[in-house]
């Protein structure tokens, strides 16, 4: 199977915007011709994207810059490969899911290297700052949803706490409530929806927002492959690391 040979079957997608997306043919054209400080304006343009996918695949950031280098690297090799049949942000982040796939492979074999090696040392650091963060993460959750259980009607927060932090049956809440257990069900039902809309409006243009990649770390990737691609051509060697097609 060639990773990048596009699927002849994919339609194309349609452009969302019609001007970038000749500006990128254009970009991609003068790549090809051997202008490669065009590719920053690829990186760069498709930096967050690729954050989020390969960050989503690897947990972990420092270990999503590195994938997205790689990436990056074996486009640039395989570019003449892209003939415009699917979009070429469609192309480019199967590349980085393939590459993420890997190295979440990579990392898992690296967990079952025995104590004392320095690779578990590394992973060991690296997952302790993970669970650190994790922790932190949860606090601010925790804290989250228990603003909005209080802010439920004290009829839905009562049957709301007995049936899903307490773990009480239908049935039992019905009867430490004098209720009927239908009665239940529909407060449980009508508590889950106010918590719904309540997340919701709170943080629905958080997640929007959710693993940002912009600034030093943009930058960082950007000049890390530059620098890279200066070295392939420096030495013949051809950028990035063997990969099948």
């Amino acid at each position: 199977m060639n990773l990048f040979a596009e699927s002849r079957g994919e339609p194309v997608e349609s452009p969302e915007n019609t001007a970038e997306a000749l500006v990128e043919e254009e970009v991609i054209r003068r790549v090809l011709d051997g202008d490669t400080a065009s590719f920053e304006w690829i990186m760069r343009r498709y930096n967050q994207r690729l954050f989020r996918v390969v960050r989503s695949i690897v947990g972990d950031e420092a270990e999503a810059e590195d994938v997205m280098q790689e990436a990056y690297l074996h486009a640039y090799e395989h570019l003449r490969q892209f003939e415009g049949r699917s979009a070429f942000s469609t192309w480019l982040t199967k590349i980085a899911v393939y590459e993420a796939t890997n190295r979440r492979r990579k990392l898992r074999r690296l967990r079952l290297v025995a104590p004392g090696h320095a690779e578990t040392d590394a992973m060991t650091s690296s997952s302790i700052n993970r669970d650190a963060t994790q922790e932190a993460s949860l606090n601010e959750l925790r804290h989250l949803l228990a603003s909005a259980v209080d802010a439920l009607p004290p009829d839905l927060r009562l049957v709301f706490t007995l049936r899903m932090v307490e773990g009480l049956s239908t049935l039992q809440t019905a009867e430490c409530l004098s209720l009927t257990p239908s009665n239940v069900k529909v407060r449980l039902h009508r508590s889950r929806s106010a918590l719904q809309s309540w997340i919701d409006n709170r943080i629905g243009e958080e997640v929007r927002r959710l693993y940002v990649f912009a600034g030093e770390h943009c930058d960082r990737v950007v000049q890390k492959v530059l620098e890279r691609l200066a070295q392939d051509r420096a030495s013949g060697e051809p950028a990035g690391n063997s990969f099948p097609v």
